[in-house]
């Protein structure tokens, strides 16, 4: 029994041995991958199906994130009001997401409901309709949301930046038009549907508390469908980014707010760059005591937030500063981003401040792990990124073992004011 006289000893999180829990595998009899992540102490499970149906295999605007959707709003045999009783009935939860290269479908459940759910799905994979009122209504409603978010300067700052990163044709740099929806028609989702669920490339990430017949629930319902059966189509999208390096929008005349992006391209995770670039990426905008909030929010008061990411593509990403200031302080904000730039070029970095973020991502990815759901989102991650565990453990070395000389040697390379493009939203 713990003495609570004295107080437990304070370790640095860079002192942890971080592990990462490894997968079980196994296929299905039609050759579906399922990676699956054996933990937790409740008899809860998330069950993710992740198709090769992003939105970089359509051929019009919008298709797949339409077709994603809408698997749940009616099959042959049930209306969507009935999907959505069943689900809830059980206490369960069914999403679905879609991305650029992927999309998914995603269940969460009590273990013991897996056998009255899991139907269900195979019904949406196979016999989803795509009802003519639902899609109606589905593109409504996704006309008003649109409306409505494109008075919104952050929102068109979202959308332009990746418009100039990649080019408006490259699926990373596309963005919807009212006049979108106005062309979709059904016979595009279902075509849509046929090739790429139906009939589709698929794999299974599963975390929780396992049932010990799990391998056989998912065969008996999933391992018969004409899944994985053709060689997955290799779709190539041209990057053509914009020449012009600064471009300043008014989207509302009268406002007072602006959005501002500051961007560049940037290789993806298997660039030898990747993972040391992350933790400078931190010293400069990552977290809450970055370099940039400590001097545009916390001394100028330009700013609510700002940070800088990398965005998480497969392909060639992006390497972006975002935030919101007050349209009379848009410039000076901007003068201070570069600012901090230079000085991560000029002057190494203090052994304290290097030490405070080794803590902090050594102690984000500990959080990363807490729970078998994050677990094996970490591992669908690195999957569909064709990396290996090996990944992980080189990520907590690198955070571990980088010198200031090697940080300001990739600030040399990488925080030229020239490679950025920069925009502001008003």
């Amino acid at each position: 029994m713990p003495n609570r006289k004295v107080s437990p000893a304070i370790l640095d999180a860079v002192e942890f041995d971080l592990k990462l829990k490894p997968y079980q595998y196994f296929t299905l009899d039609n050759g579906v991958p399922v990676y699956a992540v054996d933990a937790g102490e409740t008899d809860v499970l998330q069950t993710e199906w992740v198709f090769n149906a992003g939105n970089c295999y359509e051929d019009k605007n919008i298709v797949a994130a339409t077709t994603n959707y809408m698997l749940k709003n009616g099959t042959k045999n049930k209306t969507a009001f009935a999907i959505n009783e069943h689900f809830e009935y059980y206490g369960a939860y069914l999403n679905r997401s879609c991305f650029n290269e992927t999309s998914t479908i995603t269940l969460h459940c009590l273990n013991k409901h897996l056998n009255v759910l899991l139907p269900v799905v195979t019904e949406l994979i196979t016999d989803s309709i795509f009802p003519e009122d639902e899609l109606a209504i589905y593109k409504q409603n996704q006309q008003q949301k649109l409306e409505v978010k494109l008075k919104k300067c952050d929102f068109v700052a979202n959308r332009i930046i990746d418009e100039l990163l990649y080019g408006f044709k490259h699926p990373y740099g596309i963005y919807t038009s009212k006049e979108d929806y106005d062309v979709l028609q059904k016979e595009d989702l279902v075509k849509f549907y046929q090739q790429y669920y139906t009939n589709g490339s698929c794999m299974l990430f599963v975390a929780g508390k396992l049932p010990v017949d799990l391998q056989q629930q998912l065969n008996n319902n999933f391992g018969q469908l004409p899944l994985n059966r053709q060689a997955m189509q290799v779709v190539t999208h041209r990057i053509e980014p914009a020449t012009e390096k600064k471009h300043h929008i008014i989207n509302d005349a009268n406002g007072v707010q602006s959005a501002i992006r500051i961007a560049r391209p940037f290789p993806n995770r298997h660039h030898p760059d990747f993972i040391k670039v992350q933790v400078l990426n931190n010293i400069f905008g990552g977290f809450f005591g970055s370099r940039l909030m400590s001097n545009i929010r916390e001394d100028k008061g330009y700013t609510y937030g700002i940070y800088s990411f990398i965005q998480n593509h497969i392909l060639q990403t992006g390497w972006i500063v975002s935030t919101e200031a007050g349209r009379d302080v848009c410039s000076a904000t901007i003068t201070e981003v570069y600012k901090e730039m230079e000085r991560l070029r000029n002057e190494p970095v203090s052994d304290d401040e290097l030490h405070l973020v080794r803590n902090y991502m050594i102690g984000s990815i500990l959080g990363d792990l807490d729970g078998p759901f994050q677990i094996i989102a970490r591992w669908k991650n690195y999957i569909l990124n064709n990396l290996t565990e090996a990944y992980f453990y080189n990520s907590i070395e690198t955070i571990k073992t980088i010198s200031a000389p090697e940080l300001l040697q990739l600030a040399e390379k990488y925080f030229k004011p020239e490679d950025f493009y920069e925009l502001t939203v008003i």
